[in-house]
């Protein structure tokens, strides 16, 4: 390393590309005056080299060196202005990642020279470290992208089939006796075929990975042995999370993504591009910050030494400047085409259409998602909220995106918690929030809907809780929602109750079929099918610990949960009233007497204005339309396809009630009960002209 050579190289891609015979390094900086390439031995602790790029091309700093091959270690030290008051915060002593880095070496380890100013200095941000922070930096790896997929076909699943489950890829195998525990919480682990067994036999077509790509998995330095578990806080944009890799290689992740297709199964990447972990301008810096932080960050206009802050983390990426947005894309490109993933879940996905002037459909950013060839054809997922002004824009996004939909949340709990005036709401929640998502010939499948996530309760921990009990978060109770709509039934916390334990068990019973025969996207909190608990704890995100990793012991203990979970889905599944292609219109279905949904009061007859505006009416009751008439219910190929009337009931009062079923039509004969959360009905039961209702109690009948 002593004797390099150094050719100009080009200026595109960016990153560091080997070529099989050696590797061109390209970095971006508008505003850098210079910058150094520094490469380390193989243990990343002893700087061996250091080189100044000598080519600086539209804006981009970039060499070629012949020597340089895959496993080499290194990272960059930029040189320019240090004047946070304008915006710029260069500091050479820093060494920092390339954005475009495919792996990193290492972790970063706390250390006050990981900040560029000195943080005992009074003038605070505006002083000057002159510390190396080489030492306690992760290095970049030089990395030869072959790899020969056993599965190249792409899997497809069409996003009104689609079943998603939430995962976290530690929390998942740590605790699970049937994978090797030396593999246990690495890709390698969920790649386990007694890992992917489990997602078949559920039935789910999808998991969504929490952040996996490169983030800062650091401690919290004031509270000891908490950890940033969830791993919202990428500190690269390209690299998987070198703590996930057992084998410590890339290609650990392709193997993964292949057995998952093998599989028919997809893998959707929760990706965080809102923000990074260098915070604000008392933050420390890794990357973006010293490589160009006028640039890379949206700055308080009238005093950019100060972050605009939309995502409550410190800082936002400038999706404004189109570097931004191109580094964004060339990372979502490559994780489509070189680790094939299926889709992506945009965390805070407000921030990436930020502009001047708020909050657009049509910023840079969406308007390339949507031109581009490749991503255009991924699953597209909003978290459609940040926390700046305007930030919540449910309904808002462009064609072609699902969104989290959070009011289907909300409502569904508090429809099952028995809250007066619900109903309404319920219905539309149910029949996919038309009111939010039936234009620009948006479908269905737009709303993603959830009761649970991985912010918040788990659904176990929703009917056992009526408070957060974040105590172990060690912010003495202060962090995470107050707002829950939670109920304990009678007792906090675990109860040995027989009456509060079966109550709990039927409601999370009913919140499943609820989610479940929704129209929309469902998505499950991984977990919730063994009823996880956190202990009351509704934001786990730095509990790397026995309250977040699954307890698989609970998998046996729980199995009456589990089994109605797999039937749900299996109906879902079977059936494509549940999962149609065009929202209800509550309209006469042409060439047919029947309409697509017909609402009902207990005595059979449809429900009027003051039925659906009455507070105290906690009851549900509608037949759906298995009569695909003028292409309602769509196949794979677009052909129209019939499918069985069902009468459901839904009953979140405390009362028990009964309610006339409507006469079945030629070629149906009679009702047959599909499922009673109650078990007042046995599965097949038949139901003549009345049905008696349990309270909290959700029936399902199908003609037959």
């Amino acid at each position: 390393m002593t004797k390099l050579r150094m050719l100009p190289g080009r200026p595109y891609p960016l990153g560091a590309n080997y070529d099989g015979k050696g590797t061109n390094f390209a970095i971006f900086s508008r505003n850098a005056e210079k910058v150094e390439l520094c490469f380390f031995d193989a243990k990343g602790k002893t700087e061996i080299a250091r080189v100044e790029m000598p080519e600086y091309t539209d804006e981009v700093w970039h060499c070629y060196i012949p020597e340089v091959k895959p496993g080499q270690l290194y990272g960059y030290r930029v040189y320019g202005k240090y004047s946070p008051d304008e915006g710029h915060r260069f500091n050479h002593n820093k060494l920092l990642i390339d954005p475009y880095a495919k792996a990193t070496f290492g972790k970063i380890v706390w250390s006050s020279a990981l900040f560029p100013y000195k943080l005992n200095s009074p003038d605070k941000d505006l002083s000057f470290d002159e510390r190396d922070s080489a030492k306690y930096m992760p290095k970049c790896v030089v990395v030869d992208n072959n790899y020969k997929w056993q599965n190249e076909s792409i899997i497809g699943t069409r996003r009104s089939n689609s079943i998603l489950y939430e995962v976290h890829v530690k929390g998942f195998s740590e605790q699970n006796p049937k994978i090797p525990e030396k593999m246990r919480g690495t890709f390698q682990a969920l790649a386990h075929k007694s890992s992917i067994n489990y997602f078949k036999d559920l039935g789910i077509t999808a998991i969504e990975l929490l952040p996996s790509q490169c983030f800062f998995l650091g401690s919290i330095p004031e509270r000891k042995n908490l950890y940033n578990y969830w791993g919202y806080n990428t500190v690269n944009f390209f690299s998987p999370e070198p703590a996930y890799l057992y084998s410590k290689d890339i290609n650990e992740f392709k193997e993964m993504v292949d057995k998952y297709h093998s599989a028919g199964l997809e893998i959707i990447m929760d990706v965080v591009y809102n923000h990074t972990p260098e915070g604000n301008h008392l933050g420390p810096m890794f990357s973006f910050k010293g490589i160009d932080n006028a640039y890379y960050y949206r700055l308080v206009k009238d005093n950019p030494r100060y972050y605009d802050d939309t995502t409550g983390c410190g800082n936002t990426l400038n999706f404004d400047n189109s570097r931004v947005v191109q580094m964004t894309m060339d990372s979502l490109r490559y994780w489509a085409i070189d680790m094939k993933i299926d889709g992506f879940r945009f965390d805070l996905a407000v921030s990436l259409g930020r502009t001047d002037y708020g909050f657009s459909s049509e910023s840079d950013f969406y308007d390339a998602m949507s031109q581009d060839p490749v991503l255009q054809k991924v699953k597209r997922i909003a978290e459609p909220w940040d926390i700046g002004i305007g930030g919540y824009q449910v309904g808002n996004f462009p064609p072609g995106w699902s969104e989290w939909n959070g009011r289907y949340r909300d409502t569904v709990r508090r429809f099952w918690r028995g809250d007066d005036g619900q109903i309404g709401d319920m219905a539309t929640r149910f029949t996919g929030s038309s009111e939010l998502f039936d234009r620009y010939g948006r479908r269905p499948w737009s709303t993603v809907n959830f009761v649970t996530a991985h912010d918040g309760f788990t659904m176990n921990d929703l009917v056992s809780y009526d408070y957060k009990h974040n105590e172990a978060n060690g912010e003495d109770n202060r962090d995470g929602n107050n707002d829950n709509e939670s109920y304990n039934y009678g007792e906090e916390g675990p109860s040995k109750n027989a009456k509060i334990n079966i109550i709990r068990t039927r409601q999370i019973k009913n919140f499943f079929a609820t989610l479940m025969l929704s129209q929309g996207l469902p998505m499950m909190l991984g977990g919730d099918e063994m009823k996880r608990t956190q202990n009351g704890n509704n934001n786990a995100y730095c509990q790397d610990n026995k309250i977040s990793w699954y307890n698989w012991k609970l998998l046996n203990k729980n199995k009456e949960i589990y089994d109605f979970v797999k039937k749900v889905i299996e109906i879902r599944k079977r059936h494509i009233v549940f999962r149609r292609s065009k929202f209800f219109k509550g309209q006469r279905i042409p060439g047919t007497r029947n309409k697509d949904i017909t609402w009902l009061t207990p005595a059979g007859v449809e429900m009027t204005t003051g039925d659906w505006h009455n507070p105290m009416n906690k009851t549900l009751i509608f037949k759906i339309s298995g009569e695909a008439g003028d292409k309602f219910h769509l196949d794979k190929n677009g052909e129209a396809t019939p499918d069985n009337n069902f009468f459901v009931i839904m009953n979140a009062d405390t009362k028990k009630l009964k309610s006339m079923v409507p006469p079945t039509q030629p070629p149906y004969k009679e009702w047959r009960v599909v499922f009673d959360t109650s078990e007042l009905y046995r599965e097949n039961a038949l139901i003549k002209n009345t049905i008696t209702i349990n309270p909290r109690t959700f029936i399902l009948l199908i003609a037959k």
